[in-house]
């Protein structure tokens, strides 16, 4: 939580200053080489933001916590990346990719969503990865009463969800809650 404290927060410009603003990119690295491309970019100056989560590991017999990354795979870099900075980002070993089209037209995180990330960490809470479901997306439902059972989320709270099902030869459908944790991207 120590990267939370020091990341820049986002830039007020006025929209008449001709300098480019500072964003939010995403950056895509090797399997467990989150922590390494981090250093290497701090290491030249830059801004980047790898928020972790704690979590247990076993090792030799021994269970201790460890922090991993809240999003395996990806950290963040804010900062105006020019075609020089964007060389230099990707000189870093562990990197495979800074997710964009093209060094000039890179994707961006919005500030919005970094700064719930910076929240969700500093509210303290248990936290734990979780896969990507969206409204709309084919669920399973993995435990419980329904367990085995697979629809379509049609609307996400923060517990529950409604999961439908459809009998397309019938063309009716049918609506249950159920606790979100219990479900996985079918």
């Amino acid at each position: 939580m120590a990267d939370v404290a020091k990341l820049p927060q986002p830039s007020s410009q006025l929209a008449t200053d001709p300098r480019p603003r500072a964003r939010w990119h995403a950056l895509w690295t090797q399997s467990h080489c989150e922590r390494l491309v981090h250093d290497q970019l701090a290491a030249k100056g830059l801004h980047p933001f790898l928020p972790t989560i704690p979590s247990w590991s076993v090792r030799a017999g021994c269970q201790h916590q460890v922090r991993i990354p809240m999003f395996a795979g990806y950290l963040f870099l804010h900062g105006v990346v020019d075609k020089n900075a964007y060389i230099e980002v990707r000189k870093s070993r562990g990197l495979v990719s800074i997710l964009g089209q093209s060094w000039d037209r890179l994707a961006t995180i919005p500030d919005r969503d970094i700064a719930a990330i910076q929240l969700v960490l500093g509210a303290d809470l248990p936290l734990a990865p979780h896969p990507y479901l969206k409204n709309g997306r084919r669920v399973r439902v993995m435990r419980g009463p329904l367990a085995g059972l697979e629809g379509i989320l049609v609307r996400l709270d923060s517990r529950k969800g409604r999961l439908v099902l459809s009998l397309d030869l019938l063309q009716r459908s049918v609506a249950a809650e159920v606790d979100c944790s219990a479900v996985a991207a079918a």
